[in-house]
């Protein structure tokens, strides 16, 4: 579903909650058929699988049946008259109260719906309607209505207790890797490839590597993991340089895995790289194309991040971290419902979801992809947060995954505040705040520009 389309079926549930509080002369007959003619051409195009009409009253209802009827009739749609709407965290339950509303639909989505309400019905009954339970039929009802998962989260966290990872602030990406000889890993990011150093805590090196995304470069014999692990994940480095970049690293001892191979039409073009200890290191170019159409209107809103450092007055505009999983299905709903973060891009494979203004993170079929899964990964993928324990708290009273420790860490004199917690495929996920240390000057300068 497109943008536009979105804010209409986003708008249209306004509409329907303030018809609750409008009188029966604002809510005429004219519009109510309006909006049912609407959202019949968007379910018989096939924009939407079920819409519903604006609230009204029996009454009302008994006047405008006819007129519906013939509406559908001439979308080739169909209508089901519905006195007792499910009540679900989607919008408020005084909406429809005491109201009725039309379904509007094709093919056995009704069935589908009167699935889900006796679904919901049985959990009334069993006293169990409530938390992750009700939450799931509000995602049945809202998939059902076409909703994308980010606008459900949004619905949910407006009407009910759900909150995502958003909902805390997410300030920017962090990703840490983990070297036997760190000295030289932070040579190659710093000189080789440009990056600013921003923080140096000598067991670990913190690099720039765009507006909002940064780079952790770890000791492994202090860090969390051992260099001997499975390095299990690729940096995609997005620029407009890619030609630059390839011409330039083709001048050094950089080792190559894929050539830059340029071939029209494809949806994105790039090379890959090692560093000094075997990750992959992926420069890359988003073309215009299908797959990318709601991806390139934002990378199209960054600027490249480039530094003295650069060679050539290179940089980078964004980065991906690839994620190598088995099961797609669970590890999208883990990223889009318990993160609660948006996808932008969707390669069939791969998809890509949006973390912070120049970071992303893609899931990766390990059947296709550069890497194959493994149990153990020597990576941890992290978000930089702005409410670190209100998250911290909501992740252990809801048991959102499994937590590495039971509480949050403070770091060496109090530089920074973390907590650890494990992906549905064992992947080390961490949440960060920083404080204001001598040893963070510069990264707080990037971090919190507002407070200078």
């Amino acid at each position: 579903m497109n943008g536009k389309l979105i804010t209409f079926c986003f708008v249209s549930l306004i509409v329907l909650a303030s018809c609750s509080s409008e009188s029966s002369t604002q809510n005429s007959t004219e519009r109510v058929l309006g909006g049912i003619g609407a959202f019949s051409e968007m379910v018989n195009a096939g924009v939407k699988k079920m819409a519903l009409s604006a609230p009204v009253s029996s009454a009302e209802m008994d006047k405008l049946m006819e007129s519906a009827l013939q509406v559908a009739e001439e979308n080739n749609v169909q209508i089901f008259r519905e006195p007792d709407l499910l009540v679900t965290d989607l919008f408020p339950s005084e909406v429809t109260k005491g109201k009725e509303v039309l379904l509007i639909y094709k093919g056995t989505t009704k069935d589908e719906y009167l699935q889900l309400k006796e679904d919901a019905h049985k959990l009334i009954e069993a006293g169990a309607y409530t938390g992750k339970a009700r939450e799931a039929i509000a995602r049945r009802m809202g998939r059902l209505l076409g909703y994308p998962p980010a606008q459900i989260n949004k619905l949910l966290t407006s009407n009910s207790s759900y909150r995502s990872l958003p909902d805390f602030g997410i300030r920017a990406s962090n990703l840490f890797l983990y070297y036997q000889d760190l000295e030289k890993a932070t040579a190659f990011y710093t000189k080789t490839l440009g990056m600013e150093l921003v923080a140096d805590y000598s067991m670990a090196k913190i690099l720039r590597i765009t507006s909002d995304s940064y780079l952790i470069l770890v000791d492994a014999k202090r860090g969390m993991h051992t260099a001997d692990e499975p390095k299990t994940v690729a940096l995609a480095l997005i620029t407009d340089q890619l030609d630059e970049w390839y011409a330039y690293l083709k001048t050094t001892d950089v080792k190559i895995k894929y050539d830059y191979n340029l071939k029209p039409n494809r949806p994105h073009d790039g090379f890959v790289i090692y560093d000094t200890e075997g990750y992959l290191l992926e420069f890359e170019r988003f073309n215009a194309h299908p797959e990318n159409e709601n991806f390139l209107p934002h990378l199209n809103q960054l600027q490249t991040v480039s530094t003295p450092n650069h060679p050539q007055g290179l940089g980078f505009k964004a980065t991906v971290t690839w994620l190598y999983y088995k099961d797609m299905v669970a590890m999208e709903n883990y990223y889009q419902e318990v993160l609660g973060l948006t996808r932008v891009a969707d390669q069939g494979w791969a998809k890509i979801y949006s973390v912070s203004h120049s970071a992303y993170v893609g899931l990766v079929d390990e059947r296709r992809g550069m890497h194959s899964f493994t149990e153990k990964k020597a990576v941890n993928v992290s978000f930089i947060v702005d409410d670190l324990d209100a998250w911290f708290n909501y992740v252990k009273e809801n048991s959102l995954f499994t937590l590495r420790e039971d509480s949050v860490s403070t770091g060496p004199e109090s530089k920074y505040r973390a907590f650890v917690g494990y992906d549905p495929e064992g992947y080390y996920v961490e949440f960060d705040t920083f404080y204001k240390h001598a040893d963070n000057a510069v990264l707080m300068k990037y971090l919190y520009p507002e407070s200078k």
